[in-house]
């Protein structure tokens, strides 16, 4: 079972059925959705869901709205007359109705990736006019949708993890926020790991290029017997360099006798480096 069809499932047990502006409200939501369609004198809903089906047909059985079902391929699709809704009649006001829009919205459109492979919540709509209904109603919750034009309407999505898992919690679905929030939780950890690792190794691999060029400096500068010409400070660091190829700058400059910084190591070695360039041309 895909991660948005558990979330249907928990959401189609909801026991939201004791008010009946509640009711309406979802009601409302699914309608506005992309799965539903106007055609004539009724009102379509399509989905493959099960639990969808049986929660649509219980707002319906609650409302008292006569309605049929049929199916079409591996879809169900619920259907009932225009005149026993007058969506004009649906007032929106209160914060459990905003949520209870949205909820119908995700149900009858939405879609969301399972956390461990990428973070996306998309709910489609067949007009930019009910696309934008939903996305004012779901800002008032200070979450961010973004809008998308598809081939055969409009989408909200939203791809930031935190925003998802506020969505989630928003139209009741809590333990799939439990759930979600504990795989953000490792895979953001992992990320977090995997960009460290990647930066020291980026930082090891700077470190070992720069130590082959210092040690085939320091090579060339005593093929060409100007070794015991250089100061004792250069023959020092020469030599540290040679015996610990792997060190950083840092680590070179404490095992000197007189231990200095990062930068007067680096100024130490590119001397040598400057010398053996010279050498090279002669």
């Amino acid at each position: 079972m895909s991660f948005s069809s558990e979330i249907k499932e928990e959401l189609s047990k909801l026991n939201t059925f004791g008010n009946k502006n509640l009711i309406y409200s979802e009601l409302y939501g699914y309608i506005l959705s992309g799965n539903t369609k106007i055609i004539k004198s009724k009102i379509n809903f399509s989905t493959n869901s099960d639990y969808n089906i049986n929660r649509f047909g219980k707002i319906l059985t609650k409302l008292e709205i006569d309605y049929k079902i049929k199916v079409q391929g591996k879809n169900y699709i619920i259907y009932f007359n225009k005149e026993c809704l007058n969506l004009n009649d649906i007032n929106v006001s209160t914060t459990d109705e905003k949520k209870a829009v949205i909820r119908g919205a995700f149900m009858g459109g939405g879609l969301i990736n399972n956390p461990n492979s990428k973070y996306h919540l998309e709910i489609t709509f067949n007009s930019k006019e009910n696309k934008q209904i939903v996305q004012d109603i779901i800002s008032d919750f200070n979450i961010t949708t973004k809008s998308l034009i598809r081939k055969n309407g409009y989408s909200l999505y939203i791809k930031e993890g935190e925003f998802i898992s506020d969505f989630l919690a928003v139209i009741g679905a809590n333990t799939a926020v439990i759930r979600y929030e504990e795989i953000r939780v490792i895979k953001d950890k992992r990320n977090n790991i995997n960009r460290i690792v990647n930066c020291e190794t980026a930082n090891l691999n700077k470190t070992i290029g720069a130590s082959v060029l210092q040690i085939q400096a320091i090579k060339l500068i005593k093929n060409k017997r100007k070794f015991e010409e250089l100061s004792e400070n250069l023959k020092e660091i020469a030599e540290l360099r040679l015996m610990n190829p792997d060190a950083n700058l840092a680590q070179l400059g404490e095992m000197l006798n007189e231990p200095i910084s990062k930068s007067g190591v680096n100024h130490r070695l590119n001397k040598l480096l400057e010398i053996a360039k010279v050498l090279e041309k002669n």
